[in-house]
């Protein structure tokens, strides 16, 4: 084959290597400068973050003038880590502890620049939190220098981080000892504040007390109260066992108030000789929507004395008060025990509810610190299964198994018992007396009671023997019945609190108590007569 000829030979092209090798060149070169003098900014801003601040401080004011209307969260500016405030208190938190050193040392002089200092500190954080605006660079810078140097010169005295650390664990050690001292007393002045009468329900017993004293006629209908209703097993009957008049007045009123046959009711209340008049005088002259109301003073139950009680003879024993008031020789007394329901009789009738009641089938039982938001008179025909005791369980909550409650290194609790079993609450409870009867639930308790005299099964409250008494006969409700933890945990979902037939104030925070939980207490007080004039007098006087 001929060639072309010269003329007609395609152009050779050109080869541009070269010139991207050269282009590459360039373009890393302007990437390093670019990285170094970006490491130097940042080495720069480490290294002085208050001067080189000043350019981000003046901008922040700039926005703070433009944005004046919106209060600053001091709070949030002291958590932020470029808020000068934050700067100002961690510069403060570590003078306060080269001050100690100081003192301790000898060196008074430097303590007396440190806490000086720190006083101009503390003054700048009152301010701003007062005005509600940032610390300004300007307001900051000489504080914070002032501060650093003298931290250095502390640091170079004779105060190593072996002596800063030493002397920070003994504070440390110190303010968790004072943490633990207010927690102790915090909970002595709850559990006083819990038992105590408030005010205004003194001065309602005391207005009742007159009446019943000067009144005659009332004192002769009450001993006349004699209604065949209160032992008809054809109507629904309630039992409450309490000295607190509003409380058990407030359980009345809302159970009938929620009833679809509220004349079908019947209410056993037992109190004490001191409180006796006020509630007879109250539940007298008060309409209930036509339910009947009796009121008996655990006085007039001779039957229940130390040679039927085994408890009575435990409660009015002197080391029992000793127990409960002083705590063993060889321990520390747990606060909660420092109660005077825990020593009680009246508390513990609920043990006592078939001599009491003789001639009644089933009755339910009601604490004085609950609200009745629905009809319970389904409750009397539920199935109890030959069961004694129907209650709402508690073991889906983390401290409501039966080992939490009992010594179950004891070999009478481990030999007889399930750790394991799940809890339930009293508060609200269907008692069927006849198999009550039937298997003496009431001896049970007596010898749990006989077993425990040394305190040495469980320590207090009416839930252990309650637990103990009616160990296997006790059949589960529906949790909607019965919800517990308004006297002491605010997060209570609301769907469950209106789902509840029954709403329990079990704690120390009690609605008629002014550090009750605030979003809890309307729930109780719809159902006190606010417009009745002793209730107005006594919240006015």
């Amino acid at each position: 084959m001929r060639r072309r000829a010269a003329d007609y030979r395609r152009p050779v092209r050109r080869r541009y290597s070269c010139w991207i090798w050269a282009l590459l060149g360039l373009f890393s070169i302007a990437a390093f400068l670019l990285f170094v003098f970006h490491h130097r900014q940042d080495h720069r801003v480490e290294q002085h973050p208050i001067v080189d601040q000043n350019a981000a401080g003046e901008e922040r004011n700039a926005r703070n003038v433009q944005v004046a209307h919106k209060r600053l969260n001091f709070t949030e500016d002291m958590l932020s880590a470029t808020s000068y405030a934050r700067q100002l208190s961690e510069q403060m938190t570590l003078a306060k502890a080269y001050i100690i050193i100081a003192k301790e040392h000898n060196n008074l002089h430097l303590a007396w620049q440190l806490s000086s200092k720190m006083r101009i500190g503390q003054s700048l954080l009152s301010k701003a939190a007062k005005r509600e605006e940032p610390i300004t660079l300007e307001e900051a810078e000489p504080v914070i220098k002032s501060l650093s140097s003298l931290i250095f010169k502390a640091q170079d005295a004779h105060y190593d981080i072996a002596t800063t650390i030493m002397t920070m664990k003994s504070h440390i050690q110190a303010l968790e000892e004072r943490a633990n001292a207010a927690t102790v007393q915090s909970t002595v002045f709850g559990q006083l504040a819990a038992e105590a009468l408030p005010k205004n329900l003194h001065c309602i017993n005391v207005k009742l007390v007159a009446d019943w004293l000067k009144n005659s006629y009332l004192q002769e209908l009450a001993e006349e109260k004699n209604s065949p209703r209160l032992v008809d097993n054809n109507l629904y009957h309630f039992c409450l066992f309490s000295d607190n008049l509003l409380a058990v007045s407030t359980v009345v009123n809302s159970t009938v108030s929620n009833a679809d046959h509220p004349k079908q009711l019947v209410f056993h209340v037992v109190t004490n000789g001191v409180n006796y008049g006020p509630m007879q005088v109250w539940f007298l002259i008060n309409d209930f929507k036509g339910s009947t109301i009796e009121v008996e003073k655990i006085e007039d139950f001779t039957w229940l004395n130390s040679s039927y009680s085994p408890l009575f003879n435990q409660l009015h024993e002197v080391d029992s008060w000793s127990y409960y008031f002083k705590g063993s020789e060889d321990s520390t007394p747990d606060l909660k025990i420092r109660n005077s329901k825990y020593i009680s009789l009246l508390n513990h009738l609920r043990f006592y509810i078939p001599n009491i009641y003789p001639q009644l089938e089933k009755v339910v039982f009601l604490e004085d610190d609950v609200v009745v938001q629905k009809d319970l008179t389904p409750l009397f025909s539920l199935d109890l299964h030959g069961n004694v005791n129907g209650a709402v369980e508690t073991c889906l909550e983390a401290f409501h198994r039966y080992y939490k409650y009992l010594n179950f290194s004891n070999p009478l609790i481990s030999s007889k018992i399930d750790p394991q079993a799940c809890g339930w609450a009293f508060g609200m409870n269907v008692f069927d007396l006849i198999a009550w009867r039937k298997v003496n639930a009431t001896a049970r308790f007596h010898y749990w009671q006989e077993s425990n005299v040394n305190k040495t099964l469980w320590r207090l409250g009416t839930l252990p023997p309650g637990l103990l008494a009616f160990y296997g006969l006790t059949e589960p409700l529906d949790r909607r019945w019965h919800v517990l933890g308004l006297g002491y945990d605010p997060n209570i979902d609301d769907r469950m609190i209106e789902s509840a037939a029954v709403i329990h104030f079990n704690g120390n925070m009690k609605p008629w108590m002014k550090f009750c939980i605030g979003r809890y207490r309307p729930l109780w007080e719809r159902y006190v007569n606010q417009t009745h004039p002793y209730l107005q007098d006594c919240v006015t006087s």
